[in-house]
């Protein structure tokens, strides 16, 4: 073989390299993802306590101000700084008297995960509104859980009472089909959009079923602002 023939054969590139070159470029991807999340969680929490903030007293009628609590092995405490537990808000009138309380709840619909707060009337032992945080439902269809008039009426005095044997409720939240509804604990479905109604109903049931009896049982913590 000549010595141009040797020149221009092409040698190949180790695999050391090419494996120390994508490790680089991974560690280096994988710095700019945790970078960014640790740069933006301030602002997605800010903006996620501000949606809280704005649905709160519309699902509280009558609350002009607001205490956070949390749920900790069945009991209602003051929130801290750093909450171990389930998130629940109070809201208060001008008089400082409890009028309601806001959860959260949360289920699968029909294209991505609905998000809601709702709010809890201790008192008529029943819910009193939602407000959607998150959705991606198909717009014009989906999207009318929070825009159709007869579906938010639902809500106005929707029955979640616990049971007598303090466990659940009395009567499980369940979607009935539109114009069907005889029950105060039923919800009337919107016509074609089913998935989403059930998904509403879903959630309230299950955040109801597990979290009614205890502030049922932990009331008088809710309405002890000392």
């Amino acid at each position: 073989m000549s010595t141009t023939d040797t020149q221009s054969v092409t040698q190949p590139t180790p695999a050391f390299n090419m494996l120390r070159t994508l490790g680089l470029v991974a560690t280096i991807s994988g710095l700019l993802v945790v970078l960014s999340y640790r740069i933006t969680l301030p602002m997605i929490e800010h903006n996620k306590q501000m949606a809280i903030e704005r649905a709160l007293f519309k699902v509280i009628p009558g609350a002009i101000s607001r205490k956070n609590f949390e749920i900790v092995n069945n009991k209602i405490q003051p929130s801290g700084d750093k909450p171990q537990g389930i998130a629940l808000y109070a809201g208060y009138d001008a008089n400082g008297q409890l009028k309601g309380v806001a959860l959260e709840a949360a289920a699968a619909g029909y294209q991505d995960v609905i998000r809601i707060l709702y709010g809890y009337d201790p008192y008529c032992q029943c819910i009193r509104g939602i407000e959607v945080l998150k959705m991606a439902e198909t717009p014009g269809i989906g999207d009318k859980i929070n825009k159709d008039r007869n579906f938010v009426k639902n809500f106005e005095a929707l029955e979640a009472r616990p049971h007598a044997s303090g466990k659940g409720l009395q009567n499980a939240i369940v979607p009935v089909k539109h114009g069907s509804k005889t029950e105060p604990w039923q919800i009337d479905a919107i016509s074609g959009a089913t998935i989403s109604s059930t998904a509403v109903a879903r959630m309230l049931n299950d955040a109801s079923q597990q979290y009614v009896p205890i502030i049922i049982n932990n009331l008088s913590v809710l309405e002890n602002q000392e």
